[in-house]
């Protein structure tokens, strides 16, 4: 039986983790908080990409009191985000946080941090107690001779003993590493010395190149390893290509059901047409359809109706022109300019 069908079950606003429920993906905004205009766009455009759980930065007193307007305008639940000042941390679960995110050890004394507990033990707000390669503390640093999967497990651990102290287990934990190896073999050490659900992610990972390879490796061995309740791929670029990353992750590992798979050829001296951008522009086009199919995009004429056989449906170039297949059959022959529109209506109507 996998670790995460074992967790302590956890409820985030209108979402649960834990305890063999679904992986949720989770993106942050990467907009000022206190302009609400802007991180409600970003917001709600992360919503139609796929995001289940968002999480806002609240570095001041104006992001804070944003959060209840914010809230006000979104769908999914939203997560505080606190650096070094328990008064935020107060302050956006007053405001309307579904859950918050601190590093006690960033927070300061015990009675901030009792301050803090007590504030979400009324509210029954879950907290996210967060450590990373760049946090580790001084000692555990001298005591294992630099970052290590040990420390971190320890120094998250440690935080977690503190919350508890307190009269408190609505918690979630992360521990984040920019070393993939290093945070796989921390997620492993971490899983057998709690049940608390785990939130997973490679931290730092990068652009939108490195940064998926990376995160796919990382979340990939994660994952199959049977660990991980919900996940963040983090990417230096648009936030809605960690949606679209994680849920690739999901699927390609059979954690997630649902959304429309393209596969599509390398190409070769044989393309006549302009697979690249074809492909590209098939992939975007089926996001609007909640359609558990495979759609394939092939660039020969001659092998692509065979290669396309698995697929439930998918197109083939030609010179100047392409063939619609569904399941391996030939359909009909479509003008280059018009294969998108034939495959999109033939999605609008796949049910009928």
């Amino acid at each position: 039986m996998a670790y995460r069908d074992n967790t302590k079950v956890i409820h985030i606003g209108n979402k649960v983790i834990g305890g063999g429920n679904p992986i949720l993906i989770q993106s942050m905004t990467n907009t000022p908080t206190e302009d609400v205009e802007k991180t409600v766009s970003q917001i709600l455009a992360l919503e139609a990409a796929g995001c289940d759980i968002v999480r806002c930065t609240v570095p001041n007193a104006e992001a804070a009191e944003a959060i209840k307007s914010i809230k006000s305008r979104i769908h999914i639940p939203l997560v505080a985000d606190i650096h070094f000042d328990y008064k935020m941390a107060i302050a956006a679960m007053e405001n309307g946080a579904d859950k918050i995110r601190i590093n006690p050890g960033n927070i300061g004394s015990k009675d901030r941090i009792e301050a803090v507990v007590k504030t979400a033990k009324e509210r029954n707000i879950p907290i996210r107690v967060g450590v990373n390669s760049g946090s580790l503390e001084k000692d555990l640093l001298e005591k294992y001779g630099g970052v290590t999967a040990d420390g971190l497990v320890e120094s998250a651990l440690d935080k977690v003993h503190i919350i508890e102290e307190f009269g408190y287990d609505n918690l979630v934990i992360s521990i984040k590493s920019s070393n993939v190896m290093l945070c796989v073999d921390a997620h492993k050490k971490l899983a057998e010395k709690t049940n608390y659900p785990l939130h997973v992610g490679i931290t730092e990972a990068g652009t939108l190149y490195g940064g998926n390879i990376k995160s796919s490796i990382g979340l990939g061995i994660i994952l199959n390893e049977g660990i991980g309740d919900t996940i963040r791929v983090s990417l230096s670029g648009d936030p809605t290509e960690e949606i679209r990353t994680a849920k690739m992750i999901l699927k390609t590992l059979g954690l997630r059901k649902g959304g429309i798979e393209v596969v599509s050829c390398p190409t070769c001296g044989r393309t006549k047409i302009d697979l690249i951008g074809l492909a590209n522009d098939v992939e975007k086009m089926v996001q609007e359809f909640p359609l558990d199919i495979k759609v394939a995009v092939m660039g020969c004429a001659v092998n692509g109706p065979g290669e396309a056989r698995e697929a439930d449906i998918g197109v083939a170039g030609g010179i100047g022109e392409g063939l619609l297949i569904k399941r391996g059959e030939v359909v009909k022959k479509v003008p280059e300019a018009e294969l998108i529109s034939a495959l999109r209506e033939e999605l609008i109507h796949w049910n009928d």
